[in-house]
């Protein structure tokens, strides 16, 4: 196996990683991984079938990455402003305090937001629940669509 094929692998498995830790773009590295190869192979492999189906799902991760967890709030009810602030707010945290604090700030900012905007602590409290579960599911599945990209790509360059 030559360095760029290696090169290409470690972009592809780094595009997993890259999908658990928040502001690495998992998606884009993974579809990295996949045209370099394509192009170091003279666009030969993968295929032009498989070479569809492996870009879908680096782009469907991207889409995860970019709007999931916003949906999600938003579905639980939150405003624009408040998906917005939090998504500030658990970033900052997020450097401070790691995963935890991403979490903990996007819960505590939605819920204090949502409150101070409607008054009713149930309904804020559902809607940062909402919020929070939208960020845990869209890393859930950046994995699954990154690992299938992965697992793809060996089968259609190495197996087929």
């Amino acid at each position: 196996m030559d360095l760029v094929a290696v090169l290409a692998i470690v972009l592809l498995v780094a595009g997993i990683l890259g999908t658990l830790i928040p502001l690495v773009p998992g998606g884009l590295l993974s579809l990295s991984g996949l045209y370099l190869y394509w192009w170091h192979s003279g666009f030969a492999e993968p295929g032009f079938l498989a070479l569809g189906v492996l870009t879908l799902l680096g782009v469907l991760t991207l889409l995860a990455e970019l709007f999931a967890s916003s949906f999600a709030a938003r579905a639980g009810g939150a405003s624009w402003e408040t998906t917005g602030v939090a998504a500030i707010v658990a970033i900052a945290l997020m450097f401070i305090s790691g995963p935890l604090g991403l979490l903990v700030g996007l819960f505590g900012t939605v819920f204090l937001l949502e409150f101070a905007r409607n008054g009713d602590a149930d309904q804020s409290a559902r809607t940062a629940v909402f919020a929070t579960a939208g960020i845990l599911a869209s890393t859930a599945i950046q994995v699954l669509l990154t690992t299938t990209l992965f697992v793809g790509f060996l089968v259609a360059v190495f197996v087929l």
